[in-house]
């Protein structure tokens, strides 16, 4: 009965003062779109930073990574690194709204970073067009990659590889937790939270996450409408699973406590049955960074040359996690 009345009251609320959460501008196209080893030139004007690690001989294959939420592409560099010295070449970006774009913290919106990534990957092919060419999203961008390659005019990859994708949508929040995040985001969108008290951890590699502490481009405070937007873009990865019908590489921790199981058991079961499904006993959040981060570095390679998990953490059947 209190519960309803807090809704009600803050639904009558909402009603009188609601104003819309902050969404960056996307302006008239002005230019065609290039790409370089330091910048993607947007057609709108914005450039976005880029990063790259070229194979050091042999290229095998070059991936396209999308990192996470309040992350940019430095996130890669460890496993980008390793991977150069191992034939494959990898391409990192900074998605708007983080890392050195401009309006830093303000959310894009999740059509405009499909775009950008549907354009940086036709510019990767015409760079690279006889290597396979795979997009590995982590965590956030697990959930731009799940919805971008299931768009009817996406630029054709050889598969995708989701790191802890960010799944968490509105399908998985209940009534009251939508209602907050719905009307903070309309009757204070700027509200900022570090989510320092809520205890989670993020990887077992404490000492990267202190790097994380004080790096000044890893986003620490976060509006409050950016998270609204972080999770409809969730819920449009969610939804665009029975869609998914290229090779699949899924990662995931068990010790992940920032995206929940169920709603990646969920994905699983309603991927194709050809999607290959790799569990960490061992592992975090931040698989690509954790201790044993090595191990999946390897897996992912080992996978995209030939389909194969060598760390033998693949799980054959469902569900993934079994009871205690």
């Amino acid at each position: 009965m209190r519960k309803s009345f807090l809704l009600l009251t803050l639904a009558t609320i909402l009603m009188t003062t609601a104003c819309a959460p902050m969404v960056q501008r996307v302006g008239e196209d002005i230019r065609s779109e290039n790409l370089s080893d330091t910048i993607f030139e947007a057609a709108d004007g914005n450039n976005l930073p880029v990063q790259v690690w070229s194979a050091e001989e042999d290229e095998k294959a070059v991936v396209i990574a999308v990192h996470g939420f309040n992350d940019y592409r430095n996130g890669f560099s460890f496993p980008a690194s390793w991977w150069m010295q191992n034939g494959i070449t990898t391409y990192a970006f900074d998605q708007r709204g983080f890392g050195e774009t401009d309006h830093q913290g303000i959310w894009a919106g999740s059509s405009v970073m499909i775009d950008d990534l549907a354009e940086i990957t036709r510019l990767v092919r015409q760079k690279h067009p006889n290597k396979p060419l795979y997009l590995l999203g982590e965590s956030m961008g697990g959930a731009v990659v799940m919805a971008s390659v299931t768009g009817s005019d996406f630029p054709r990859v050889d598969g995708v590889i989701l790191s802890a994708p960010a799944v968490w949508g509105w399908q998985s929040l209940n009534l009251f937790y939508r209602t907050v995040l719905w009307g903070g985001a309309h009757l204070f969108p700027s509200m900022t939270a570090t989510g320092s008290g809520l205890g989670i951890l993020a990887s077992d590699n404490i000492s990267m996450l202190r790097n994380l502490g004080r790096d000044p481009l890893f986003i620490k405070e976060t509006r409050i409408d950016t998270v609204y937007g972080l999770v409809g873009l969730m819920d449009r990865a969610y939804n665009s699973a029975e869609k998914l019908d290229l090779p699949i590489l899924i990662l995931y921790g068990a010790n992940d406590e920032v995206i929940p199981r169920t709603p990646v058991e969920n994905v699983v079961t309603r991927l194709s049955e050809s999607a290959d499904i790799v569990l960490y006993e061992n592992g975090w959040h931040l698989l690509l960074r954790d201790l044993q981060a090595p191990v999946v570095w390897n897996d992912i390679k080992q996978w995209i040359e030939n389909r194969e998990i060598p760390s033998g953490n693949q799980v054959d059947e469902l569900p993934l996690f079994k009871p205690r």
